[in-house]
């Protein structure tokens, strides 16, 4: 299975959400074939393309920027190693004092790390430490347990020169961590794009950089939909559920290092859902909405998004296949279904890899292959998503079956398990692609 690459424009032949009232009509009565996963990633990506200006650019310090991604390469002002250094406690030494077999030599003052030490004359070694600069002439380190006798001895006497260690021959470059072998200075040690965990975060730390320009995080407003549904904490009368969409998608997001603002559930009464998105929708980059948006006569997302460029289509995709996709009010739209699994899938497959195409943030889903602990069906018509525990020896066990409401067998996943378009079964011990969750 080849996971969706979302690069910002769509795929040929993809719909897209229109701007025309003549686009709109044409999207609401020809959205009866099902789109691929790979076309509707392309289509949220286009949608999204806009985010990526100059404008939503911030300057950050290093101790901030977790999560965030570059903007621009950064071009390293300094080499790492700035100063060639000692790879292990020991002696610096010159390699060809000391012939085969080794041989003699005077211990001179040692070398502390942080210190800017004088030249290694001939016939000497002296004690460096892990990371301290190698005094001019040295071109070798002798570990310290090599050394006769392997302890430090104090400097030689002026006077008498008594102090001297027997060391082995050792060949140039031996321990020695030479400057720039990391990277050097002028070139590019991150480029664009990259996610800044704590690795990338403590190398510019290291190249002195005390800041650095990323992309803001997206903001959503989210929504979430339905008669049926109550907060928890509250009385639930018979008919009844509780919203997990809004926390299970809210964490989801704000994992990802989104900026969540979040309403309480509105009713299936279009009118007020247009009010809350025309009050609360002007001060966010994109909106998402749950649940409303399949085909039923209470459907309260289409019935609120009549009179603007949004296309609700089906995904050949199980579960999350209803999506709707558009503008409202010249803001990014996403609707998801109302199933607590289908929401999440949703956003797995489309808004977060969308969003680390586009920015680098967040990081995308590891993709690994595992076997398959016992066999499944799909249907072969779809790209099928289910939930699985991957286990130590690579075996990936499912949880629960095809259902969208089975959040039991949600918490206990550790990975989504995807089945492509074309696959009807696949036995035990068949290979598939999962993501880490």
């Amino acid at each position: 299975m080849t996971s969706p690459q979302p690069h910002g424009t769509s795929a040929p032949g993809v719909p897209l959400p229109e701007t025309s009232h003549q686009g709109r009509d044409t999207a609401k009565h020809h959205n009866h074939q099902a789109r691929s996963v790979a076309e509707h990633a392309a289509a949220v990506a286009q949608l999204l393309q806009p985010l990526r200006s100059p404008n939503r650019t911030e300057v950050l310090p290093l101790r901030q920027a977790l999560g965030r991604s570059l903007v621009s390469d950064v071009t390293a002002p300094i080499s790492l190693p700035p100063f060639a250094n000692s790879q292990m406690d020991g002696y610096a030494v010159r390699s060809a004092d000391l012939p085969d077999g080794g041989g003699e030599l005077r211990v001179m003052p040692p070398v502390p790390a942080g210190a800017s030490p004088d030249g290694l004359l001939p016939g000497t070694a002296a004690p460096i430490m892990t990371g301290a600069m190698l005094p001019e002439g040295a071109d070798a380190v002798v570990p310290i347990e090599r050394a006769v006798p392997d302890r430090f001895l104090p400097p030689a006497d002026q006077a008498t020169g008594q102090a001297t260690v027997v060391l082995p021959s050792v060949a140039p470059g031996t321990y020695v961590r030479e400057t720039g072998s990391d990277v050097r200075a002028g070139e590019t040690a991150l480029a664009a794009g990259t996610f800044l965990g704590p690795a990338q975060l403590g190398l510019l730390a290291a190249l002195g950089m005390p800041e650095v320009t990323v992309y803001r995080a997206v903001s959503v407003l989210l929504v979430t939909t339905g008669d049926e549904v109550v907060e928890p904490g509250r009385d639930l009368p018979a008919g009844k559920i509780y919203d997990s969409n809004g926390t299970l998608l809210e964490a989801a997001m704000r994992q990802a290092g989104l900026n969540v603002r979040r309403t309480g559930i509105v009713t299936d009464h279009p009118e007020k859902l247009r009010g809350l998105l025309r009050a609360e929708g002007g001060a966010v980059d994109l909106i998402v909405t749950t649940g409303g948006v399949s085909k039923g006569a209470y459907e309260v997302v289409r019935q609120a998004m009549e009179d603007h460029p949004v296309e609700f289509l089906h995904v050949a995709m199980q579960p999350g296949g209803p999506q709707g996709i558009g503008t409202f009010e010249g803001r990014p739209f996403l609707g998801f279904p109302g199933n607590p699994v289908s929401c999440l899938v949703s956003f797995e497959m489309f808004l977060r890899p969308v969003l680390a195409g586009l920015f680098g943030s967040p990081a995308p889903r590891l993709p690994l292959r595992a076997r398959l602990g016992h066999p499944l069906t799909s249907p072969g018509q779809k790209h099928q998503v289910r939930r699985g525990t991957l286990l130590p020896d690579g075996t990936v066990e499912l949880q629960g079956g095809e259902s969208s409401h089975l959040m039991h067998a949600l918490a206990g996943s550790n990975v989504l398990v995807h089945v492509p378009v074309g696959v009807a079964g696949l036995a035990a011990g068949a290979e598939v692609e999962v993501w880490m969750l």
